[in-house]
Formats: structure tokens, C-alpha cells, sequence
């Protein structure tokens, strides 16, 4: 069986010995800040610098000034992204394999699936604090919210963040009925938002805060910025979203081409690549009543008013840096953490109760406006993760490719990085470039890779051509070796069997080979296996179903926190169901 070597290298603490100490302390004026950019459920093409229709001239310019990623890689599902993205270890390995909102009860208590970032996982936060680097972070962690979890206990000097999958972007309410409020915490406090908030607003104004803070600090800072956009709820300003007033009138089939077309242009995809169909279950856009067209329409148009709205304020925070005179000494590192999101809340069970008793509304005039409940839904998520496959919780190319740039000092302009990189190749590349060398103590070693090599033009790719890279959230799974790569996805948009792809000529997976390679496709799927063994993947039954679990968590949660009011409700339908009863009973005995 071939030896699997996954993510082999491995980086260290740098403890602060004397030495170090001093070395540090020197080196503070030279240095690197380090700024990142997350933005929340944006697909490959979605930034502007991937051929996206919204305008994001602020992302444009880092894009101009460093280097586009075209095939990076993150998990399917937003908190496993994020644990890779600051630990650079595998989700299994973090204590995040999964979503809490997604867990089967049965895997609570098994390793990799505390939702917590387990003892011996180590942030990058932690790293850069302990060789006196400043750290802060604002926006969504969802990383847990127990003693311990949050923030500031995973070395973060200032934090201001939300411990959930999402949150209004307008006020302080949650947008699920699994969560009972919106968990927003300051250095592990619990914290009230403002009156004027919005989102992307406050999540700048808050991190130009702790930086003014240390403004008389010489040492480099950490900036984490984890954007709510483009998350449900879709929200934007009206300023923004007139925008797009329009321009996806013609539907989701049309956006879908025009994206593949455009990937072709741009240089992501090699010409003629074949595009994958929309799901089987698809509406036809011509099938929509007017009314349903104008809704839909709208919607998408608040989701790219929301990238705008976003940009808008990382220009504030790029003007802030420029004036501070940190901008040219800032690494910059902008990405999603996963595909775009094809949930329909609105219409899901239950959510005519709680939307009521929430003060949420879905009409077509205030759509994206406070108090309403946005989202773009399936169709639309899938003609934004073109030209991949699927969308969010799935491991096909829509779910898990996604935009990355990388740009600052000693970074090149490069128009495309081709070479494949990975969610947990994140914070090994922060620390090369912060000058923090590997070591093989760490209880838990960072798996990824740095990216500084490709970067620098000393080598051409990350990874070798005989490097299995396995990943896993759910049951979505995905193996990649060279150019092909092994896939399962599960229902209800996937059969969870597995498929084998060549990416170099069909990343749209859209020819499975698995029949004609049987000798590759056994061979990767032994890797696979390897891979889920050492990093402790727990195997889902073959008809899980992802969006049916979400669904049943929530209506638990819903129970469990609003039992009385059900109940209530129920009693009064029951109670007038009686007296009605009653009623007609005396009418017939009266006729009688």
C-alpha cells in the first residue's frame, strides 16, 4: 500500500527563551503586521478579482498588488475552516471536525468532536503573541463559548467576537432558532452592540480601535477580521444594494454561463472545460411567477450589495493603515471559508412561528433592510460557486474552492498562484514569513504547509505530485493527489458514493473516471482510508443527510429552549378546537 505523508511538516512554539527575547525585540520594527480577511460563504468567483459581479475595488487593489490563489482549497463547512485556518492542523485534530448545528448526538463524546479547540491546539494567535507580536480579532469565531474557548484564551490580546454560526447583521438577535440570543463577547465578556450596527461597520471600527490602542506599541500585530458577509441573514445598506438593481434579472442558469465563460477568460478553468449541470432538483427560473422572479432577483442583489458594503469598510481599514504608516509593512491574506450557501431558512419547518415572534419578515420592498431575513438559496448558490459543482456542506469544487490572496511585503504582483494550497497551509505561511521557525515539539503539530516557497518563486508547487491530502466534514469528503482528486458527497444532494475527477481537464466534476482508472481510484481511496484513520474520522451511515440533520438539531433546540410557548401554542389551537366542537355539537343536538 503507498505510504501516505499528509501536510508533513510540522511548526513549533517559538518559547521565549532569552535569546529569542532579544532577537524578537530587534527584529520588532522589521517584522510583518499580519492582517486577515474572512469573508463568510463567498464562492470562487464571488470577489470581483475572480471575474464577480460585485464591486470590491478595495480587494482589487491587494489582489493587484500580490498574488490570486486559483485552486486553494477549505473545508466544506464554516467552523472546521476557521480552526484550520488559525491552528493550521486538520479539523479532526482541533476538536472541530464538525458544526455543532450538524453533530449526530452519538459523536459528542469522541475525540476531534468537543466543538471546542482542544488542549494542545495552538492558534496562531498564541504563536505570534509568545514572539511579541500584538493580536487582535473582531467578528465570528465559533469556536466555542464554554470556559476557555473563546478569544482571548487562545491568544488574542483584544477580541471582540460572535460565538455562533451567524447573527443578525443589523442588531443583536440571532437568525436561527437554534441559538436564543446573538453569544457576542468582548475579551470573554458578554457584550452589547451598539445602536448604529451594522456588521462590517462595526467589526473595522472595533479593529482600528484595539490598533489606535497600541499605537505606541513598535511591535508588528495580528489582525483577524471574520466578516458575517455573506452569511445568512443577506443584509446590506440600500446605498449598496441599488446597485445591483437588475443585473441578475435574467436568472441563475444565465449568472451560472456567464460565470463558466468568464473562468474560461480569466484563466481559471482551461478552455472548454465542461460545465456541471444545476442539481437535478433545480427550478427552472422561467417556471418562477414574476413575483418570485422579483424576490429572487433582489435577493442576489443584496448579496453582492453586502460584498460591497464589506469592501467599503476594508477601505477604511486599509485608508487607517496608510495613514498609521503600517500599510507597507502588512501582509495581507483575504479568503472565504467556504462555498456559497444554499440554505433556504425562511421556508424550513417551524420558521413561520419563530420568524413572528422575532420580528423577521421576507418581502420583496425591505429585503436586506433591518429586520428582514435574506438568503439566496440553492439555485443561486449554485450558479455563484461556478464553475465548480454543489455549494456549501459539500466537499465537490463549488463547496470547498474558494478565492484566496495573498499580498505585502516581499510578495510579488502575480495576476494566478496555480499550484494547489489548503486551508491549513494558512498559518504555517504567517509564520514563515514572521520569522517563527518549525519545530516537531508541539503536543499537536501543524499539518500544512508554507506557502512563502510558491510565493517567492523558489518553487512551483506546495505539494508534490505523489502527496495524497486528504479532508473530511460530515461525511463530505475529498482526497487529492496531483491533478485528480476522490470525492464523496452526502444527501441530499449528493448519493455518498465515491467519484474519481481529473481537475487539470474537468474541474467542473463533471465525468467520474472511477470505472476507467480502477487502479487509481482503488489506490486513492486506500490513501483516503489512511488518512481518516490517523486523523480520526468518524464514518457517517450512508444515508446521513446533512440538511435533514441540521433541520432535526433545530427543531430539537427549538423544543428544548421554547418548550413553553409551544406548548401554549398548542393548548390554545387545542382549546379552540374544543369550544368549536362544542359549538357545533349544540347546533346539531339544537337542529335535532
Amino acid at each position: 500500500m503507498t505510504q501516505v505523508v499528509f501536510r508533513a511538516v510540522s511548526h513549533g512554539m517559538l518559547f521565549c527563551a532569552l535569546v529569542i527575547c532579544a532577537t524578537s525585540v530587534a527584529m520588532a520594527d522589521t517584522r510583518p503586521n499580519i492582517v486577515i480577511l474572512l469573508v463568510d460563504d463567498a464562492g470562487l468567483m464571488d470577489f470581483s478579482a475572480f471575474g464577480g459581479e460585485a464591486r470590491m475595488p478595495n480587494i482589487d487593489r491587494l489582489a493587484g498588488a500580490g498574488a490570486r490563489f486559483t485552486r486553494y482549497h477549505t473545508s466544506p463547512l464554516c467552523a472546521p475552516s476557521r480552526a484550520m485556518l488559525l491552528t493550521g492542523v486538520d479539523n479532526h485534530r482541533t476538536g472541530i471536525a464538525t458544526i455543532p448545528e450538524i453533530l449526530r448526538p452519538e459523536d459528542k463524546e469522541q475525540p476531534g468532536y468537543s466543538m471546542s479547540l482542544e488542549p494542545g491546539v495552538m492558534t496562531i494567535a498564541d504563536r505570534l503573541k509568545a514572539v511579541g507580536y500584538r493580536t487582535y480579532m473582531t467578528g465570528k469565531w465559533h469556536l466555542g463559548s464554554d470556559e476557555g474557548d473563546l478569544p482571548n484564551s487562545h491568544g488574542f490580546d483584544r477580541s471582540f467576537a460572535l460565538d455562533a454560526s451567524g447573527a443578525d447583521n443589523w442588531e443583536q438577535k440571532p437568525y436561527m432558532p437554534y441559538y436564543t440570543y446573538a453569544p457576542w463577547f468582548e475579551d470573554g465578556t458578554p457584550a452589547d452592540l451598539p445602536e448604529d450596527f451594522y456588521s462590517s461597520k462595526f467589526m473595522v471600527d472595533r479593529m482600528i480601535d484595539y490598533l489606535d490602542e497600541g499605537a505606541g506599541d513598535d511591535s508588528p500585530f495580528l489582525a483577524y477580521i471574520a466578516f458575517q458577509a455573506i452569511h445568512i441573514p443577506v443584509q446590506a445598506p440600500r446605498e449598496f444594494t441599488d446597485h445591483y438593481e437588475g443585473v441578475f434579472d435574467e436568472g441563475w442558469e444565465v449568472l451560472r454561463t456567464a460565470r463558466w465563460q468568464r473562468a474560461q477568460e480569466l484563466g481559471l478553468i482551461p478552455q472548454g472545460a465542461p460545465l456541471a449541470p444545476m442539481p437535478e432538483t433545480a427550478r427552472d427560473w422561467d417556471s418562477l411567477s414574476e413575483e418570485e422572479k422579483q424576490l429572487f432577483s433582489k435577493s442576489m442583489a443584496v448579496n453582492a450589495g453586502m460584498l460591497e458594503a464589506m469592501d467599503f469598510h476594508i477601505g477604511r481599514l486599509l485608508a487607517h493603515l496608510e495613514a498609521s504608516g503600517e500599510l507597507d509593512n502588512t501582509i495581507f491574506i483575504v479568503t472565504s471559508d467556504n462555498g456559497p450557501e444554499p440554505s433556504d431558512p425562511v421556508h424550513a419547518p417551524g420558521m413561520a412561528f419563530w420568524m413572528w415572534r422575532t420580528g423577521y419578515h421576507y418581502d420583496v420592498e425591505t429585503l436586506g433592510e433591518k429586520g428582514s431575513l435574506g438568503f439566496i438559496g440553492p439555485e443561486w448558490a449554485n450558479a455563484a460557486a461556478a464553475p465548480g459543482a454543489l455549494f456549501k456542506f459539500y466537499a465537490a469544487e463549488g463547496g470547498i474552492r474558494v478565492p484566496l490572496i495573498i499580498a505585502g511585503p516581499d510578495i510579488a504582483p502575480q495576476t494566478h498562484v496555480g499550484s494547489f494550497a489548503l486551508v491549513t497551509d494558512i498559518t504555517p505561511t504567517i509564520l514563515d514569513y514572521a520569522g517563527v521557525e518549525a519545530t516537531n515539539t508541539d503536543p499537536i503539530p501543524i499539518n500544512g504547509q508554507s506557502l512563502r516557497p510558491v510565493l517567492s518563486g523558489a518553487a512551483e508547487e506546495t505539494y508534490g505530485a505523489e502527496t495524497p491530502i486528504g479532508l473530511e466534514v460530515a461525511g463530505n469528503s475529498a482526497l487529492f493527489l496531483g491533478d485528480h482528486k476522490i470525492t464523496r458527497n452526502t444527501l441530499p444532494y449528493g448519493d455518498g458514493k465515491w467519484r474519481l475527477y481529473n481537475l487539470a481537464t474537468d474541474p467542473g466534476e463533471t465525468m467520474d473516471l472511477s470505472a476507467v482508472e480502477p487502479e487509481r481510484f482503488q489506490a486513492m481511496l486506500d490513501d483516503y482510508n489512511a488518512y481518516a484513520a490517523e486523523f480520526g474520522v468518524l464514518e457517517m451511515e450512508e444515508d446521513f443527510n446533512v440538511i435533514a440533520q441540521l433541520t432535526t438539531n433545530t427543531l430539537l433546540k427549538q423544543v428544548e429552549l421554547y418548550w413553553w410557548q409551544l406548548l401554549l401554542v398548542a393548548g390554545l389551537i387545542l382549546g379552540g378546537g374544543v369550544v368549536a366542537g362544542r359549538t357545533a355539537w349544540r347546533k346539531l343536538s339544537h337542529h335535532g
